[in-house]
Order: structure tokens, then C-alpha cells, then sequence
């Protein structure tokens, strides 16, 4: 081919690079997962000899439909009758591969979410009870930072952490959410949050730590008789 052909080829496939910032054939070989051979393939114009395969991959790195990118390189694609049946399986192709891409996407951010809260398992268990302790004393030293951690709260909730019951809640005893330090309870039993628990969508991630209620009694005093003398 000659070198005309190969100049127009090439400007048509940066005009579609520069349209999504990528800035050379090696970025566009990262994003698409094409060699740098077979992208030289398409400066020759000869993106009709791409596989089925590596047309879906290089559509998506530009972010583009299929139908879009050969139209782009002036393939027939709605022609000829034998060209209508290879773009569909082409297009069927590029859904498949964006549906598991999504997917993909959507695996590692959740197991990104479970190893964060899996990290600071013990902090979220246990700075909630310390946060009481300070707002109850607001003399310590400790108060001052409270505002520093409302961010990571904010994107618990975002990760949709919830939290179950707040700490010095009185509630009623719930085997399913409550944890007991110590004791024995029935369901419905009045306990005291000791720290709280929490929910990852519809996920137990960890009980609220509980304890019983104890029910001061008031001391009874002895009742002074009088002696009835005849």
C-alpha cells in the first residue's frame, strides 16, 4: 500500500484516539489489548482482516459501537447480504464483551468494599463506643477529632454500610442482630448497646454487642414496732 493510503488510514484512527485523549498507538494498545501490530494493520487499511474478536476489542478501546468504527474506515457493512449477518454476530460480540466488562467492574468494587471494611474491622466496631464516651466528656482531648472521621462514616453509607442500633440505645433483645457480652436473654428482653453493629446491604456483617439491663432494686428499710404494753 502506499503512502498515501497508509497517511489517511493513520488519520482516521487518530482522529478517533484524539476524540477519547488517547495521545499514541501504545496507549490505544493498552486500552484496546491489540498489539502494536495489529494496530499497524489498521493504518494499512486492513481492519477488515482483524478478527471478529480483536474488531470488538479495538471498538471499545475507542468507545465506539462496531458499526460505527468500520463505518468510520469506510467498510460495508449493510450492503452486500454476506456482510449484513457478520456485523450482527460482530455486534452480538461487542454487547457480550461490554456486559462482562460491567460486570467485572462491578465484582472488583465490591470486593474492594469487603477488604476496606475487612481492614478496619476492629476500628468500625469500636470507635462508635469510644465517640460516646467523648461527646459525654467533652473536656477530653479526643472530642476534637470526632469531625475528622465523619468523612470515612460518609463513605460507609455510600458503600451502603448501615449501622444497627447506636451505642447506649435501650432495644429489645433480637438473637438475629444483638450479640450478648454475657447472660441469657429472651427475644424482646430490654439490653443496652454496648457497640454498635453493622449491615452491608443485605449482609450481617457484624452484631451489635449487648448487655442486660440491670434493674436497681430500692433497699427496703426496716419498719420500727412499737411495743403495746398492757
Amino acid at each position: 500500500m502506499n503512502e498515501s493510503l497508509y497517511k489517511y488510514h493513520r488519520q482516521k484512527l487518530e482522529q478517533l484516539m484524539a476524540a477519547i485523549g488517547c495521545k499514541n498507538l501504545e496507549e490505544l494498545s493498552q486500552l484496546s489489548g491489540l498489539s502494536s501490530w495489529q494496530l499497524q494493520r489498521v493504518c494499512h487499511g486492513l481492519i477488515a482482516k482483524l478478527s471478529s474478536e480483536s474488531l470488538v476489542k479495538l471498538a471499545n478501546g475507542l468507545q465506539l459501537p462496531v458499526s460505527d468504527l468500520l463505518a468510520h474506515f469506510q467498510i460495508p457493512t449493510m450492503g452486500p447480504e454476506d456482510h449484513s449477518g457478520e456485523l450482527k454476530i460482530l455486534e452480538q460480540e461487542y454487547q457480550n464483551l461490554q456486559q462482562k466488562l460491567d460486570q467485572q467492574k462491578e465484582e472488583l468494587a465490591a470486593e474492594f468494599q469487603r477488604q476496606s471494611i475487612e481492614a478496619i474491622e476492629s476500628w468500625l466496631v469500636q470507635w462508635p463506643t469510644a465517640e460516646a464516651v467523648a461527646r459525654k466528656n467533652p473536656d477530653l482531648a479526643a472530642v476534637k477529632i470526632l469531625s475528622l472521621v465523619k468523612p470515612i462514616m460518609q463513605l460507609l453509607e455510600r458503600w451502603g454500610v448501615q449501622p444497627i442500633d447506636s451505642v447506649g440505645d435501650h432495644v429489645g433483645y433480637d438473637p438475629q442482630i444483638h450479640q450478648l457480652i454475657d447472660g441469657q436473654a429472651e427475644i424482646g428482653t430490654p439490653v443496652l448497646v454496648r457497640y454498635r453493629g453493622y449491615r452491608h446491604g443485605e449482609k450481617l456483617l457484624y452484631r451489635a454487642k449487648v448487655s442486660l439491663i440491670k434493674v436497681e432494686m430500692p433497699e427496703i428499710q426496716p419498719v420500727e414496732t412499737e411495743n403495746v404494753t398492757a
